[in-house]
């Protein structure tokens, strides 16, 4: 067991393109869900699919590689707020990620979104991570 499973999630993905994988296996949680999502609607991952044939479920995620450079699409996943020291945000405080070219997932009382979202409903939360 991990003490902090959103760092495990982010090195399992960084892991896995550093060693040119197409598919990772992560097992699964209702949060890890939601991030796998977002990545997939901000067009960072391929594809994703959630199986439930263990007791705890698995997540697969097939990675998202330039396919002329064989560059990862992801360049940078890191943990902003962890279990030592949590982060939090109001909308007038969130930070650009790379000028705004990366996002920042967060969560906020009204579930986990990016922080485009949050700031449009007006709602802060945790920031989970900044991925760009």
């Amino acid at each position: 067991m991990t003490t902090d499973p959103i760092a495990d999630f982010l090195t399992r993905i960084r892991n896995a393109q550093m060693a040119g994988h197409r598919i990772v296996e992560i097992p699964s949680s209702n949060l890890k869900k939601r991030i796998t999502e977002i990545l997939y609607n901000q067009g960072y991952i391929l594809k994703y699919k959630f199986e439930d044939d263990s007791k705890q479920g698995v997540i697969k995620i097939a990675l998202k590689y330039d396919p002329a450079t064989k560059e990862p699409a992801i360049k940078t996943m890191e943990r902003v707020s962890r279990p030592g020291l949590r982060q939090y945000a109001k909308p007038l405080d969130f930070k650009r990620v790379k000028n705004g070219l990366g996002i920042a997932i967060l969560s906020t009382s009204k579930g986990v979104m990016t922080d485009k979202d949050a700031k449009a409903q007006n709602v802060g939360g945790e920031v989970l991570c900044h991925v760009y």
